[in-house]
């Protein structure tokens, strides 16, 4: 079988983050009817081992799910697959399915299988294995012949605020903001891609108007792309060329500071907040990933990340205290350190091997959380670098993974373990 046979077999198991045991069993039936030692700890982080153990091969199994997923139709389009109306999972499917090739192939090692990374590396920060490895290869980064070697933190911080309310007739309208790009909020925070929040904040910004109903975003770590509201305004609203406006009649309980809400969105400090030009990627960033209006309270979350931890803190400590000054109760969750750029003797051998199949090399950190910062916290011996296929617009239904990458990656990928089995 090829490594797309085994992704196509994985993305009809549902395995969307917070919901991926099916995906996890079949993990474990598969390795163990290989003859391989499984064990699996309380966060159902998985790690099969078997032969000679000098590496680890490292991915999570879950996937973050937008537009029709978990229920994935497939297809192929100039060179890429794709999903239709629907997030892809090849973030980190593909390399699942990688990993599922060398096992049938018996490639000695370990294969560690974490869990629930797309809902702040939940099983990373759970691992309690012995692990036996000298090196580890992470396969959960997204550009061809680039060698990831640092990551960066983040935190999510999540907010709300009760408002007065009361009931107003006429004069309402429903705003609905759609198929707009999304993307990762970290590795495309410098796209310029728009903000379905940020959008609305923006399209209403001169408009008094109180709000019947709230809701925008999709995950905690995308930018989001849609968002639907009910708005009552004696003034006009017409649609845009992102925006779709409807007339509504109707009697709604409404909040009446929506103008307030609408400038605290506004205001909000969203996207590259300063940029790293020597590692070629935003130092920090923020991301307004979703907003609910539930009866009376508004609920906020966005997600922050940062190069170092000076930064990480120093941005955190910003946005809570913006949201703080508009009477919101602000708590973080979700903390994950970053992983400092480290050019070490395993490094240099992937780099190595990246150069004979691609022809060109580069050091890269990534501006996104990889669950390397956790594990070279827990295992401070063992060596890591992280590389992967391209993947584009991953978290979105625009997700895509340039099929002859993945081909060119697993040969990466033979050929470290061929020259790691020859290290003493």
């Amino acid at each position: 079988m090829e490594i797309l046979d085994y992704f196509k077999i994985i993305s009809q198991i549902p395995h969307c983050s917070g919901g991926a045991d099916k995906l996890a069993d079949f993990l474990i039936s598969f390795a163990k009817e290989r003859g391989y030692e499984v064990l699996i700890d309380q966060k159902r982080n998985i790690l099969v081992r078997g032969g000679e153990v000098k590496i680890a091969f490292q991915a999570h199994y879950d996937m973050v799910c937008v537009g029709k997923a978990p229920q994935l139709e497939l297809y192929e389009e100039e060179g890429y697959l794709k999903a239709k109306e629907s997030s892809l999972g090849a973030d980190n499917g593909m390399a699942v399915a990688m990993m599922m090739k060398m096992m049938d192939e018996r490639i000695g090692g370990e294969y560690l299988f974490t869990s629930d990374e797309e809902i702040g590396l939940i099983g990373a920060n759970a691992l309690a294995f012995d692990l036996k490895s000298r090196y580890m290869l992470n396969l959960d980064s997204e550009s061809e012949a680039e060698v990831y070697i640092g990551c960066a933190g983040g935190v999510d911080v999540k907010a709300q605020r009760e408002y007065e309310t009361a009931f107003l007739e006429s004069d309402f309208y429903e705003i609905n903001i759609t198929n707009l790009p999304g993307g990762h909020s970290g590795v495309d925070i410098d796209k310029n891609i728009p903000n379905a929040i940020k959008l609305f904040a923006s399209f209403l910004k001169d408009k008094e108007i109180s709000l019947a109903y709230l809701k925008g975003g999709e995950r905690i770590n995308a930018i989001p792309s849609t968002l639907r509201a009910i708005v009552h305004s004696k003034q006009q609203i017409s649609s845009s060329k992102e925006v779709d406006v409807i007339r509504k009649s109707g009697r709604f309980e409404v909040i009446q500071a929506g103008s307030e809400i609408v400038e605290m969105l506004e205001n909000f400090q969203n996207g590259v907040l300063s940029f790293d030009e020597e590692l070629g990627i935003p130092k920090e960033s923020a991301n307004i990933a979703l907003i609910h209006l539930d009866k009376d309270t508004i609920k906020l979350e966005s997600s922050l990340r940062a190069m170092d931890k000076k930064g990480l803190k120093s941005v955190t400590k910003s946005v809570v205290k913006y949201l703080e000054k508009y009477g919101y109760n602000v708590s973080t969750d979700g903390k994950y350190p970053p992983w400092k750029p480290e050019i070490n003797e395993f490094s240099k051998i992937v780099c190595e091997v990246t150069q004979e199949v691609f022809g060109s090399c580069e050091f890269k950190a990534i501006h996104a959380g990889l669950e390397s910062a956790i594990i070279s916290d827990l295992y401070p011996d063992i060596k890591i670098a992280s590389i992967g296929p391209t993947i584009l617009f991953p978290h979105s239904q625009n997700e895509r993974v340039d099929l002859e990458s993945v081909d060119r990656v697993f040969e990466v990928v033979k050929r470290v373990v061929a020259k790691v089995s020859h290290v003493v």
